[in-house]
């Protein structure tokens, strides 16, 4: 499989990622997922300390302890469980950070992370106090690299001008093209690059279109909007290829997009999905059209 380079780092991502949130919990289950992406290739996966109380990170290092050297592991802090886990709180302080690598390095089982993310943030953190703990966890050696998960452009501004970030990670698809206005082009001009998630727009742009939509719509695409769109790309663009094809070939156009970050609940997902990156890239006219039928910036709250 491709690799791109992730930002100013050496670390080389393969197009597409696993994240791990979708592997459940069952260990055997969640272990044949994982041994299935390395057949394929796949070099990159994703977790959280937030997933599953940290027993997703246990369980993705335990997996790929034997190819620890070989893979690109990362990881994601700032969500801070409730002490009856109920729920969770927002907390992006340098003691919560440096605590929580400690945490996370244990559950995954290995010295380091290749790519430690803020999961989130908002304008009103201490986004200074925070960029100093990520520096200090990479002078200390215990993380390679950093990088945030937001779409808010107004924060990834601040990140961009006071940090060394290599990544950002932010939702992206062909229904959802808020990042085009302005989040993807400069990132792409300061040369940090974006890994995508939620690619198939929770199945819609997958093989089972509108059997996947709600009455409610997806973010202010109404059902019915949704009953014209998405049959009238399948037509033009799946006649010869899946949807998945396309979904993921739409991210992949993008030259900020490093990797696709799919999750996959079995196997055969995995396979579909390294299907899907292997297959012909999108044509300019196959991109613009995309961009003609679909709305170019759906909203962008929380600027």
């Amino acid at each position: 499989m491709k690799k791109r380079k992730l930002g100013h780092s050496d670390l080389f991502v393969t197009e597409l990622g696993l994240g791990c949130m979708s592997i459940g919990t069952e260990e055997k289950a969640a272990r044949n997922i994982i041994e299935t992406a390395l057949e394929e290739g796949i070099n990159y996966f994703d977790t959280a300390d937030l997933y599953d109380f940290g027993e997703n990170e246990r369980m993705v290092g335990e997996a790929l302890k034997s190819v620890r050297e070989q893979v690109i592991l990362a990881t994601k802090v700032g969500n801070r469980w409730k002490s009856d886990k109920t729920g969770w709180t927002w907390d992006a302080s340098k003691a919560y950070i440096k605590e929580g690598v400690k945490q996370s390095l244990k559950r995954l089982g290995t010295e380091y992370i290749d790519l430690y993310q803020l999961h989130g943030g908002t304008i009103e953190d201490p986004i200074d106090e925070t960029i100093e703990a990520f520096e200090e966890l990479k002078a200390e050696g215990f993380i390679r690299y950093y990088g945030i998960s937001s779409i808010r452009p107004n924060v990834i501004r601040e990140y961009i001008n006071k940090s060394s970030i290599v990544s950002v990670m932010m939702q992206y698809s062909i229904l959802d093209r808020r990042p085009e206005e302005e989040a993807l082009p400069l990132l792409h001009e300061h040369g940090i690059s974006v890994v995508t998630r939620g690619p198939l727009a929770k199945g819609l742009l997958s093989e089972k279109l509108l059997s996947k939509a709600s009455e409610k719509g997806y973010l202010d695409y109404s059902y019915q909007e949704l009953n014209e769109i998405l049959p009238r790309l399948k037509e033009r663009l799946a006649a010869n290829r899946s949807f998945t094809e396309v979904a993921l070939q739409y991210n992949l156009a993008n030259p900020a997009v490093a990797s696709v970050v799919a999750g996959a609940s079995s196997p055969e997902q995995i396979r579909s999905n390294v299907a899907a990156v292997r297959s012909k890239s999108l044509t300019d006219e196959e991109v613009s059209f995309i961009r003609e039928v679909t709305k170019p910036n759906i909203y962008m709250q929380h600027r």
